[in-house]
């Protein structure tokens, strides 16, 4: 007795097998877009995003370290926020803001430097080589 196997049958199911790991994969890809958008704030809306807090003084850009115990001494000198489009519509973006920045006690302002923003809370700004924090800024960190 001889059993045939429809050469044909196994050809579509295989098409069919190939197409289901692509599918998931771009479905995966979908999510992980969408999440990341969220996550940013720019609630999956095109060119939509968040600006990081960061300002420039001294010729050395500062980004905001939160959760820091500090305290804000005499002025410095100009600084100023550069411009964000944080709402993605091209070539409607505010220029600098200009502020002023503050010694940190205990911090060179090489280091860290404080400035207000927006107008009452006064945060703590450091220069943040390769993405991490000085060891002077983290011993002032909370937790």
């Amino acid at each position: 007795m001889r059993i045939r196997i429809s050469r044909r049958r196994d050809a579509d199911v295989s098409t069919r097998s190939r197409w289901l790991p692509l599918h998931s994969g771009m479905i995966m890809v979908g999510v992980a877009l969408t999440t990341a958008c969220s996550a940013q704030g720019g609630g999956g809306e095109a060119g939509g995003s968040s600006c990081v807090i960061a300002a420039t003084y001294g010729g050395r850009t500062y980004t905001q370290v939160a959760n820091v115990d500090f305290t804000a001494g005499k002025a410095l000198g100009p600084a100023e926020f550069p411009p964000c489009d944080d709402t993605g519509h091209n070539g409607d973006v505010a220029g600098p803001e200009p502020t002023t920045a503050y010694a940190v006690d205990g911090l060179n302002p090489r280091i860290a430097i404080a400035v207000r923003y927006p107008s009452d809370e006064v945060m703590l700004l450091a220069v943040q080589p390769s993405g991490s924090l000085p060891p002077e800024v983290k011993a002032l960190t909370r937790g």
